[in-house]
């Protein structure tokens, strides 16, 4: 289990940065001038997502599936609540749907062995 929380941490950490990576444009002007400056956090990113995977995959014996699913369900969390949080992009009713789908789809991963 302890596999499994530090890759899913792992996870929500590259996917936080993902998103200040990739909309921070819509946020700060300095993001918006400097996009090759931004670029450049790519490398960090994947080394995060290459380690969480390990951990996951660690977590599960070895299996891989498990660890996409996690990694697109943390990624989808994170970015609602983000786009809420920074920009005021309200919660329609499409995206709770999406967001409860990506929540569970997590918890099958992680609960369900």
């Amino acid at each position: 289990m302890n596999n499994l929380f530090v890759g899913l941490t792992l996870f929500a950490v590259s996917h936080i940065i993902i998103w200040f990576q990739v909309n921070g444009q819509f946020v700060w002007p300095w993001c918006k001038d400097n996009p090759w400056t931004m670029a450049i956090l790519g490398l960090p990113i994947s080394y995060i997502l290459i380690i969480a995977t390990k951990y996951i995959v660690a977590g599960f014996d070895g299996l891989l599936w498990p660890g996409r699913l996690i990694g697109f369900g943390t990624g989808m969390v994170v970015m609602g609540i983000l786009t809420w949080v920074m920009l005021g992009e309200g919660l329609t009713t499409k995206t709770l749907v999406s967001l409860t789908l990506a929540i569970t789809l997590v918890a099958l991963q992680v609960f369900w062995k």
